[in-house]
């Protein structure tokens, strides 16, 4: 008997998407239980037809581009990661773990935007957010709360108030009913998301998702969520440190390499416009404590590296890095060893960003070296020094990128000396450039070993 043209039927997973042949108690890919629900999958004959309706193209060279107006949220650090404010009509994620100030920093927005707003919140009742609201201070009488989690409700009232701004907290509580799986799945979150970025496209309302993200630090949700929506915002920074990072990682109206700089007080998120300032502000005179000109965005910042090295107790050295790449220590771990003759094999080597910052460029290396060389030999590095350059396995300094815009954060913060590669030809009269060729130059200028 022939099949063709036949419907097979398939499992899906509702957890995690994947396909199986026939059910199964738990699915193989995920490990959820009970998430297997049967689907129809078409022939092979009845996907090669071509069913649709011919479109119209257009030409691409008289298609005439537009400005987008903006809502400027009056948040100088959020306006600057989003590229001068909000969109009228976009879809915007933003995402970070719980308890980091995602809610405090939409309310923050929403009080001084004063703009028609729907808060949208089926995880807080309206006492709940009243509360917050209190303590940083929020006056906006254009705020209106809906506590409802089905997204049919949740559109039906949106696109009958014609808000300008909506908030949703969280999208792992949105649920559509039509669908079989539990809330805060991948299929629930995709469809929800969907529907939302429909009534922004049509209504003009720009509607901010709040979501968490998992202890592995990836959406709680599918991926297809962050293709869908038009920016993605991450709050990033440690629960018990004070200073918290807003970056973009996708945005259709504006760059995605800018970043944002809060530091959570008990009012809420105060913005930081100088934050070398304060990630400088409580350093002390040490071993182990060097000073490097990172970028982010557009702005250059001054952070502390700071290293322990300590005699180790155990049979295994320990390597710990907080703020900076596990794997790039332990490369400049190994260069130290090979390259300048320091024996680091039974030392516990601590690595820390002050600050709770991350930082991810090649152009901290040096200073990572100079902070451990110093740290091991007990040997201060002079206090009005900053550390620049990249270390390659030979143990050369490679120069890096935008030096201008480093030197002159490093000369307005009052630093009179910067270490930075030979090949390096930028030149700065107020500063003393102390050019170095590699690491072994270096350590024997600065450390005097």
């Amino acid at each position: 008997m022939s099949l063709k043209g036949k419907n097979k039927t398939i499992y899906v997973c509702s957890h995690c998407g994947s396909q199986f042949p026939k059910w199964l108690g738990r699915c193989s890919e995920c490990g959820a239980w009970g998430t297997l629900a049967p689907e129809i999958a078409l022939p092979p004959d009845r996907k090669q037809q071509i069913t649709g309706r011919v479109g119209e193209l257009t030409d691409f060279s008289r298609v005439v581009g537009r400005d987008f107006s903006r809502l400027r949220t009056n948040l100088t650090e959020l306006d600057r990661v989003m590229g001068g404010g909000l969109v009228p009509g976009s879809l915007v994620l933003l995402t970070g773990e719980p308890g980091i100030g995602k809610s405090t920093l939409v309310l923050q927005m929403i009080n001084l935007l004063n703009e028609e707003t729907v808060y949208v919140s089926g995880e807080e009742s309206p006492e709940q957010i009243k509360l917050r609201a209190d303590r940083i201070g929020l006056k906006s009488a254009k705020l209106k709360f809906l506590s409802e989690t089905n997204i049919d409700n949740i559109i039906a009232t949106l696109a009958s108030a014609r808000p300008k701004v909506a908030v949703v907290d969280s999208i792992q509580t949105i649920f559509w009913e039509d669908l079989p799986s539990e809330s805060g799945s991948p299929a629930q979150i995709k469809v929800c998301t969907v529907k939302l970025m429909e009534l922004a496209k049509k209504s003009d309302i720009v509607i901010i998702i709040i979501g968490h993200v998992t202890k592995e630090g990836i959406l709680a949700g599918p991926k297809t969520m962050e293709h869908l929506v038009d920016t993605v915002l991450y709050l990033e920074g440690d629960r018990y440190h004070a200073f918290r990072l807003l970056r973009a990682t996708k945005n259709r109206f504006g760059a995605t390499s800018e970043v944002g700089v809060f530091d959570m007080q008990a009012g809420g998120l105060v913005e930081v416009n100088n934050p070398s300032a304060v990630f400088l502000a409580e350093r002390q005179k040490s071993p182990g404590s060097s000073v490097v000109a990172i970028i982010e965005g557009s702005r250059a910042f001054l952070v502390e590296i700071q290293a322990l090295v300590n005699t180790t107790v155990f049979g295994l050295p320990r390597r710990t890095a907080n703020g900076v790449d596990f794997n790039r220590l332990q490369m400049i771990i190994a260069v130290l060893a090979k390259r300048c003759g320091f024996r680091l094999g039974n030392q516990d080597i601590y690595v820390n960003v002050v600050g709770g910052f991350k930082v991810t460029e090649p152009a901290v290396d040096l200073a990572i070296a100079l902070a451990i060389a110093s740290a091991f030999k007990n040997k201060f590095i002079p206090e009005k020094t900053v550390v620049l350059g990249e270390i390659g396995l030979g143990g050369e300094i490679r120069t890096v990128s935008q030096g201008e815009k480093r030197l002159n954060e490093i000369e307005k913060m009052g630093f009179k000396d910067v270490i930075l590669s030979a090949n390096d030809k930028i030149s700065r009269p107020k500063l003393n450039l102390l050019r170095v060729k590699n690491l072994a130059e270096v350590i024997k200028e600065v450390i005097g070993y």
